[in-house]
């Protein structure tokens, strides 16, 4: 048997770790779709995605796809010059110091397989696809934990085939949320929030969700910290670690709630 595949521009060979390719890809498939929303047009070269505009606000100028890709070919096309630039190190590889970049956070990639039952829920949440652009400002305010609604999220993920927005009610109060986005092998889960702080119980009720729009697709993402934690208690694996850089003079990028509270990040 041939010891090497290919997935998207990205040769797979023995050895390598093809489950965190596969994450990393779901994650730039992801960054690409909200860039286009906001009318940002990014584009997927050998080894990395990338924008060569600064991308919203938590969301990386680019994203390596494997482990071969190099600084000096990211800083050829991202706009490194101007404040906010970000990367997100998909393998934790590269040394971007000299190019003055310092490091923002890092975290693991995680992959959940769509054989695992998933835990009963004991929560009142829920769950339900949103399907009107009407309620993605309630939806943003609480994941960013009631803070100036930015419309970073846009009615036109709402359209857009591979994405899934789901939002948690108990009763008629949103209190969590999730955004699920389908790539060729997988499908990935971003922007996990609770307003109740039990992030092990959000898992549970959105992995259900997941399992009834995905049925067959293994679950990928990337956490750290507590949220690491909670999603290896529902049945994640961590399969590699990454980093995000950030420019040391660029503008600090606020945490993302369910993701890293007391740290920025970017998704």
């Amino acid at each position: 048997m041939d010891s090497t595949t290919r997935f998207g521009d990205t040769i797979l060979a023995i050895g390598m770790n093809t489950d965190a390719i596969i994450a990393a890809h779901n994650n730039a498939e992801w960054c690409d779709i909200v860039c286009r929303t906001h009318g940002i047009i990014g584009a997927f070269h050998p080894h990395l995605w990338a924008s060569r505009r600064r991308t919203p606000p938590y969301y990386p100028d680019a994203v390596t796809l494997d482990a071969d890709a190099t600084a000096e070919h990211i800083l050829q096309i991202v706009d490194s010059a101007t404040p906010g630039c970000s990367i997100k190190d998909s393998f934790a590889r590269l040394n971007l110091l000299p190019a003055g970049f310092r490091i923002l956070f890092e975290g693991d990639w995680i992959l959940r397989g769509p054989e695992q039952p998933v835990r009963a829920s004991e929560s009142d949440i829920r769950w339900r696809r949103v399907r009107d652009a009407g309620a993605l400002p309630a939806w943003e305010a609480a994941w960013s934990g009631g803070e100036v609604v930015t419309e970073l999220f846009r009615p036109a993920l709402l359209d857009h085939a591979a994405v899934v927005v789901l939002a948690g009610y108990v009763r008629d109060r949103l209190v969590a949320g999730a955004i699920l986005n389908r790539s060729g092998a997988a499908v990935g889960v971003s922007n996990l929030f609770t307003t109740l702080g039990d992030l092990g119980d959000a898992w549970s009720g959105c992995l259900a969700a997941v399992a009834t729009a995905f049925p067959r697709l293994p679950i990928v993402g990337y956490e750290s910290g507590d949220a690491l934690v909670a999603a290896h208690e529902n049945g994640f694996t961590s399969i590699g670690r990454l980093r995000v850089w950030i420019r040391k003079a660029g503008r600090l990028r606020r945490g993302e709630r369910g993701k890293a509270r007391q740290q920025e990040s970017i998704e």
